[in-house]
Parts: C-alpha cells; sequence; structure tokens
C-alpha cells in the first residue's frame, strides 16, 4: 500500500475516532457514488454531516475553506444526495471538513463545520 493511502486510512481513522467521540454515529466510510468518495458519513441527531478528510504534513499553510475545489464538491453534494434519497433520511446535510496536521507521531485535528454550502 503506497504512503499516501496509509496516511490517508490513518487520517480518516483519527476522523472517525474523533467524531465518534464527540456523540457522531459513523453511518459510511468511502462511500461511493459515480466518481465521487466521500470519506465519511456521520450522523448525530438529525444532521447527516458529509466529512471530507484532509491529512497534511505540518507545515502545509493552505486555508480549510479552500482544500477542496469546486469541482470536487458538485461531487461530493451529488453522492451525498444520492445517499439520503437511497436511505430514506430525514435529515440535514452539512458539508465538513476534518483537517489533520501530522508532524512525526503527533496529530492536530481542526474541524470545520459547515465549511461549504450546496447551493
Amino acid at each position: 500500500m503506497r504512503l499516501q493511502n496509509v496516511l490517508g486510512r490513518k487520517g480518516e481513522d483519527l476522523a472517525a475516532g474523533w467524531l465518534t467521540e464527540r456523540g457522531y454515529i459513523i453511518l459510511r466510510r468511502n462511500y461511493r457514488f459515480g466518481k465521487a468518495e466521500i470519506d465519511l458519513l456521520a450522523q448525530k441527531g438529525d444532521i447527516l454531516a458529509v466529512v471530507e478528510v484532509k491529512m497534511r504534513r505540518a507545515g502545509h499553510l493552505q486555508p480549510l475553506d479552500l482544500s477542496i475545489g469546486q469541482k470536487k464538491r458538485n461531487l461530493l453534494i451529488q453522492a451525498a444526495d444520492h445517499y439520503v434519497l437511497e436511505n430514506l433520511l430525514d435529515v440535514d446535510v452539512r458539508f465538513d471538513i476534518i483537517y489533520i496536521l501530522h508532524f512525526q507521531d503527533r496529530y492536530t485535528l481542526e474541524h470545520l463545520q459547515a465549511a461549504f454550502s450546496p447551493y
């Protein structure tokens, strides 16, 4: 397995654990629809969080809200719509980014809720 895949998996594991500790239920990991992949689908109450996990080395300075381009956003929105309809969910959908910086064996996590709007 490539190092990038290992780090991505580690990031998703950290993000899922962090969300679970805060009362979210992880419904799906790596949900695919068409060309889209949603890293985590997590529910807390009537909120479905569509979570994109970004793992970066310390020193990476790109702002969180710019880490997902418009094309990726559109794909995430389509995949989230499909998931909600497929599972007949009555939820509010929110698009979040969990950004993890790592340096050696230390990790810093930042959760940006409602990082972008589907409209």
